[in-house]
């Protein structure tokens, strides 16, 4: 039996062992265990940062970015790569949305690294700026890419 208060880093499992006579201590970190997945193929995990589109039978849609893919956030991303570098009220405008919601979605990109958001002056009177970064024009592309996958799957011949 094992001690309710044992180091689980510091266990070791013999491999000629009895499975049957193994414990499992639910305070183990299951992300410190290793298990060889060729030994139990239902103990295999994926790789979190693997690509699901990246599979050729993989379905497009598993592959868009629910950060990137909001209609607001794709929209602020897609101007702002339009423009390279745009203002809050231009994009507020655009988009139809409160200064609030804007500000939200804004929050959701810069938190994820895809725009850069600078406040500064222009004249007397205050000015945000949006610009999008390396990693949003990338996740933009790929998002794009994405939709085009997905498209090319549902397109239908019209009507002779």
């Amino acid at each position: 039996m094992t001690a309710p208060n044992a180091d689980p880093a510091a266990a070791t499992t013999d491999p000629d062992a009895d499975p049957a006579a193994a414990t499992t201590d639910p305070d183990a970190d299951p992300a410190a265990a290793t298990t060889d997945p060729d030994a139990d193929p239902a103990a295999a995990t994926t790789d979190p940062d693997a690509d699901p589109a990246a599979a050729p039978d993989t379905h497009p849609v598993l592959g868009l970015d629910d950060v990137v893919h909001q209609r607001v956030r794709l929209g602020i991303l897609t101007i702002a790569h339009e423009a390279r570098r745009v203002e809050f009220g231009y994009l507020r405008g655009q988009l139809e949305l409160t200064a609030g919601n804007l500000s939200k979605h804004l929050t959701v990109l810069e938190t994820a690294g895809l725009v850069d958001v600078e406040k500064g002056y222009e004249g007397r009177r205050g000015r945000t700026w949006i610009t999008l970064t390396t990693a949003g024009t990338a996740a933009l592309a790929q998002e794009i890419s994405r939709l085009r996958a997905l498209v090319d799957r549902v397109e239908i011949e019209p009507p002779h």
